[in-house]
């Protein structure tokens, strides 16, 4: 989400006769992008404030602004906390760009973290750079969820879908530039809805954006496992060309931490959607989101989430420890009394159940061919290409005469936890 808002952020300001370099030392402003769904986040974020102070030395009237959610988050205390920065701009606020530039340069530090209950950024096409391999396409923004853990509300706003036909207009435009994939965003994709003279569900969004073209990759992120309906694994199961992969949330196994975190679906629910899954779209790739040491979680409680991990036999997870977001219902109501100590060692444990499981996923693949959709050189060996599956696995083989955007065939040889192998 951050790299698609970034990339309206810089199409709205070469409208504007702003160029975009990526070399800060060129840069007369220079605009970090932020997240804060986690501490560690923003710890990163400033850091690398920290590390432009030199730069502003040198040019002093060089602008840096801080942009997205921890701009929504902290607003104005980000001036007096960060002496580098002496520009705002919230999520909702990029339209404005040019405006709070030209303020931050003639007068004072400029600010704008008003949010929209309607502005989607429709009309604007985003500025990517690189090879026309994958495209990140937003098709909401916000979050009706207020998930008690969660900042994303707050510093996001409410949940708007944004037309259809806009959606459709920049697959179109893609695919004619020569795209191989389109990967659809939103906090909460399958609550997408627009009502015009038609109604339009993600489902139907779904198989809309498939049927532009056979050629195209499909795939979409993040989905809630209280609105994923056998409708859209059924649209997912029909088309060749949307990737059979689902990334699916567990946050926790336990259906009383469940309850706390306001997840609306208990653990009995989830497993239901796992199998739903498995069945209507066999051999689809499943990754998840989990996280230990929330709110009185208890040794019973992980041991629930490491069970139900086991049980699913995740691909792959993104994994943390919880950290207290300040705004968010559990910072203001419910006490975060589960150790440090302790939360780093149930963190470890989740990580090790996760690498036996992608081993054993990964292991299960020896011997099968699969299409893959070449991405670039391999990370090791300039000798090594690298690509992705339609269950969104990393496979790397040898370069011969592949290029990017190239779907090839693999038969997979070896495997490590992380990556499969083949020829």
């Amino acid at each position: 989400m951050n790299i698609s808002d970034s990339e309206v952020a810089v199409s709205i300001l070469k409208k504007n006769n702003y160029s975009f370099t990526d070399n800060p030392e060129r840069a007369d402003v220079i605009l970090v992008n932020t997240c804060s769904v986690r501490e560690n986040a923003e710890v990163r974020v400033r850091g690398r404030l920290n590390a432009f102070k030199p730069l502003k030395k040198k040019k002093p009237k060089l602008i840096v602004g801080v942009i997205g959610c921890m701009a929504e988050r902290m607003k104005e205390t980000l001036f007096k906390e960060e002496a580098v920065v002496n520009m705002i701009a919230g999520p909702d606020a990029y339209r404005n760009l040019p405006g709070l530039l030209e303020k931050a340069v003639n007068t004072a530090d400029a600010i704008d973290t008003d949010l929209s209950d309607h502005e989607t950024y429709s009309d604007i096409i985003p500025h990517r750079t690189g090879n026309k391999l994958s495209a990140f396409i937003s098709i909401m923004r916000g979050c009706n969820n207020y998930c008690s853990y969660c900042i994303v509300p707050y510093v996001r706003g409410k949940e708007r879908s944004r037309d259809y036909r806009s959606i459709i207009r920049e697959v179109e435009h893609l695919v004619d530039q020569g795209y191989s994939e389109v990967v659809l965003l939103g906090q909460n994709v399958n609550s997408y809805y627009w009502r015009d003279k038609e109604i339009v569900s993600f489902t139907r969004l779904l198989e809309m954006v498939a049927e532009v073209s056979p050629d195209l990759r499909v795939r979409f992120t993040t989905s809630h496992p209280k609105d994923m309906p056998d409708e859209t694994l059924e649209v997912i199961a029909k088309y060749d060309n949307i990737c059979k992969h689902i990334h699916l949330p567990l946050q926790s196994g336990s259906t009383r931490i469940l309850d706390m975190m306001n997840r609306k679906y208990s653990r009995e629910m989830y497993v239901d959607r796992v199998r739903a899954i498995r069945e209507i779209v066999p051999g689809c790739g499943l990754t998840t989101d989990v996280f230990t040491g929330f709110c009185s979680e208890t040794a019973e409680d992980h041991q629930q989430t490491l069970s139900l991990m086991e049980w699913a036999e995740y691909d792959f997870a993104y994994m943390f420890k919880y950290s207290e977001r300040p705004g968010t219902y559990a910072a203001k109501y419910l006490k975060d009394d589960v150790p440090e100590k302790v939360k780093i060692q149930r963190l470890e444990e989740i990580i090790r159940l996760q690498k036996m499981l992608s081993e054993e996923s990964n292991k299960r693949d020896i011997n099968k061919t699969f299409e893959v959709l070449v991405e670039g050189r391999s990370k090791k060996s300039e000798n090594q290409l690298s690509g992705r599956t339609s269950n969104n696995k990393v496979v790397v083989f040898p370069k011969q005469d592949y290029n990017p955007g190239d779907i090839i065939k693999v038969k997979i040889t070896d495997y490590t936890s992380a990556t499969l192998i083949g020829h």
